[in-house]
């Protein structure tokens, strides 16, 4: 996943996904397009490279789809394992081939470390591009409805670091088109260029309380902390400000995972707040002891990579769990 190149500054990630059973639409002559590609598309004047699963037997029912967002420095190649290093985020083509949804590995232009990144709302990074990435992921929507039958109630985005400050601003900039995403390792900036959401959309927060480049508690981002990547609020207060605009349930549900690995750092725990407008929720995984990486059982990181994120928690696995979260909210 992340490269010893991006070890200067934090990154961030983003994810999208497709569910239920779909179909090509009529008018793509390619009907029998299965597996892994990666493609291009021209968004604001600049080709975007991305890539798509499509799993086999998809069916003739309309299908969610899955956005999933790389953090800072990373390509899409990392993302779905071709480039040979571990992956929590390839987990995603084999629960799209279960659940028969689409899954999107968008990729951002360079930021100044000449690595792709994403341009999310924090307003006092100098780190990342000036891309138009919300027209981008806007337009892929589009392209992709055009070639595939799209639920348009259902289209999510994840994402991590980055790609998860991204997610967030998605949430408040495309929310007449996203139903739910997942922040993995991110937190909302507390120096803002973008503004206020719109629509109630389901807001998933998965933070370790021991991440040495997005500090739980908030403040300047990576490590050593460097002001050119930003500042965000803290987790709680970046949850605070998703139950508050849904106007779900203030007392949360509660539940601690079984410590499948008891040397991993700690447990997770959950807290789910429901009861929001139009059907919304907003739920925090606390990763107890956890660094700066999405949890996997499947996909563990190497202990070099742990020396320089902090430990990755290794009782659920992120994709598995935020499918659980995507797979029964709707957009209105």
């Amino acid at each position: 996943m992340i490269k010893t190149g991006i070890l200067k500054f934090s990154g961030f990630i983003i994810l999208i996904y497709l569910s239920v059973s779909c179909q090509k639409s009529k008018d793509n002559d390619d009907k029998n397009e299965t597996g892994l590609f990666t493609k291009t598309i021209v968004s604001d004047g600049m080709t975007r490279r991305y890539a798509v699963y499509i799993p086999k037997d998809l069916g003739n029912a309309s299908c969610p789809l899955i956005f999933e967002l790389h953090g800072g420095g990373i390509y899409i190649e990392d993302m779905t394992g071709e480039s040979g290093y571990k992956s929590p985020y390839k987990l995603w083509m084999r629960i799209a081939d279960r659940e028969k949804f689409i899954v999107v590995y968008p990729e951002g232009l360079n930021g100044v470390y000449g690595k792709p990144t994403w341009n999310d709302c924090r307003a006092n990074s100098k780190v990342s591009s000036d891309a138009d990435d919300v027209l981008f992921i806007s337009t892929l929507i589009g392209k992709l409805s055009q070639e595939y039958k799209i639920d348009p109630s259902r289209i999510y985005v994840s994402g991590t670091s980055n790609g998860g400050l991204m997610a967030l601003r998605l949430a408040v900039e495309l929310s007449d088109k996203i139903a739910a995403v997942a922040a993995i390792a991110a937190a909302m900036p507390d120096s803002s260029e973008c503004g206020s959401p719109v629509l109630p959309v389901s807001v998933l927060f998965m933070n370790g309380t021991d991440d040495n480049h997005l500090p739980y508690n908030g403040g300047t981002l990576s490590n050593p902390p460097n002001p050119d990547n930003g500042t965000v609020y803290s987790t709680e207060t970046s949850v605070k400000i998703w139950t508050t605009f849904d106007q779900t349930d203030t007392v949360p549900l509660v539940y601690d995972f079984p410590d499948l690995d008891p040397d991993d750092g700690g447990i997770v725990t959950r807290y789910i707040y429901s009861g929001g407008r139009q059907g919304t929720e907003v739920v925090l995984y606390k990763v107890n002891g956890g660094g700066h990486s999405a949890p996997s059982i499947k996909e563990q990181y190497s202990a070099l990579f742990e020396q320089y994120y902090n430990k990755q928690n290794h009782d659920i696995e992120m994709t598995t769990e935020v499918w659980n979260f995507f797979k029964d909210k709707r957009r209105n």
